[in-house]
């Protein structure tokens, strides 16, 4: 049976869309953004180097943590948790499953995703060129129903980068040090805890399944806290990703040897 703008009783109407402003452009702009955080992190993961400058023990986001005997001396803050990898595995596998797999699944990000990369549909009053619709019951979508146990991950991994943040105030001689390579990091890490707390699942997590929030008030205390930042999650969302770039960018030019890191205080 012909469904959406084709089913029997609705209005023949030859144009695509009346709409006649730039309703592509925004689409357009997410998609473009999107696809280039794909490629990056996919280029950087398989990389397997210039992630860790030791003079100042940066480490970069995208391969917190390295738990294999395969990363680079002083790189294995936690241990090294599994032997030597093949050079074709990244080093941040599970970092990467996780964290790809948090935002993959993000409620904005799934908006996101089907308005610039599936155009269901691209925009309002503009229709989809699917012809059918399932929803997020089938094999894959239904994997986005997981979203809220990849934020418990994400949560973890949130942790362990607050952890290389701190090491990040390390000095050439060994002692406290600040440069802009530990100020980067630092900005990444609250735009990181932004995006995060201020997940639709950290909102249920902290206040749902309670009849009422006057013997819970420590809860709805932090109910209050993340319902603020909820309505900037799309906000925290794009910019997060722009601050993963930039740090990752950053300390893998100072490891390369690119330039050196800018210090503040060694």
């Amino acid at each position: 049976m012909t469904t959406g703008i084709n089913a029997p009783g609705r209005a023949s109407i030859g144009p695509k869309t009346l709409r006649t402003d730039r309703w592509w452009l925004a689409p357009l702009r997410i998609g473009v953004i999107l696809g280039f955080f794909v490629v990056y992190a996919t280029v950087r993961i398989f990389m397997n180097e210039w992630y860790w400058v030791n003079d100042f023990h940066y480490l970069t986001p995208l391969y917190s943590p390295c738990v294999s005997a395969s990363c680079v001396e002083g790189s294995s803050h936690l241990g090294t948790w599994f032997p030597q990898f093949p050079r074709f595995v990244p080093l941040s596998i599970i970092t990467f499953a996780v964290l790809a797999g948090f935002r993959g699944t993000c409620y904005y990000y799934r908006k996101a995703g089907y308005r610039s990369l599936f155009f269901a549909p691209a925009a309002c009053a503009v229709p989809e060129p699917h012809k059918s619709y399932t929803g997020e019951r089938k094999f894959p979508l239904v994997v986005l129903n997981l979203h809220r146990y990849f934020f418990y991950g994400a949560l973890a991994f949130g942790v362990l980068n607050l952890y290389d943040g701190v090491l990040a105030f390390h000095g050439k001689d060994g002692g406290f040090g600040i440069g802009l390579g530990t100020l980067i990091i630092w900005i990444n890490l609250v735009m990181l805890w932004l995006y995060t707390l201020s997940c639709h699942a950290c909102r249920h997590i902290v206040g749902g399944r309670l009849k009422n929030f006057s013997k819970h008030p420590m809860r709805y205390r932090y109910w209050t806290f993340v319902s603020k930042l909820n309505p900037k999650h799309g906000t925290f969302a794009m910019i997060s990703l722009f601050t993963v770039i930039l740090t990752d960018a950053y300390i893998m030019s100072v490891s390369a040897g690119w330039f050196s890191d800018l210090r503040f205080f060694n």
